[in-house]
């Protein structure tokens, strides 16, 4: 095996977006990546905590409360275009069932079966008032952005969502 054939079994992803369609592609690529043997990461950072986060309250500061109204956890998160005070999300959920498409938490859990790092962005968390605990079990780990930045520097595909 050659050393571009060694980089290629590791991936990384960043996800920033909080969008039920893009949190959605990126588990996509993630299972995808992982089930094809390549070592995969994803480094969940501000809106992406949505992704790996309980259905708890968050925040401690009267801002931190405030932002935490916006803040949901992966089966409320709304797509990126329609979606209409929440109407999106629900005609969006109805046209996948209908289509057989794997729902978000569906796609979550296999990432975890898979073996994927779930990593979450330590500033972030603190600047939105998350604790760990308001994470679901399976994060791997609560990093800062010098940790992702060694596992993208090791990796042939690194992606931003």
């Amino acid at each position: 095996m050659n050393e571009h054939e060694h980089e290629a079994r590791k991936a990384s992803i960043v996800v920033f977006s909080g969008d039920m369609d893009k949190v959605m592609a990126a588990f996509i690529i993630a299972t995808t990546a992982a089930a094809s043997g390549i070592e995969t990461t994803m480094f969940f950072t501000f809106w992406g905590l949505q992704a790996i986060k309980k259905r708890v309250s968050t925040g401690q500061t009267l801002f931190q409360r405030m932002l935490s109204l916006f803040f949901k956890d992966i089966d409320r998160i709304g797509p990126s275009k329609l979606n209409m005070g929440g109407m999106g999300r629900w005609m969006f959920k109805k046209m996948m069932k209908q289509q057989n498409v794997t729902t978000l938490p569906e796609l979550r859990q296999m990432a975890i079966d898979l073996g994927v790092k779930l990593l979450a962005c330590q500033m972030s968390m603190e600047v939105m008032g998350i604790r760990r605990e308001d994470l679901i079990d399976e994060v791997t780990d609560v990093v800062g952005a010098a940790t992702y930045i060694a596992e993208a520097n090791q990796s042939h595909i690194t992606l931003f969502i």
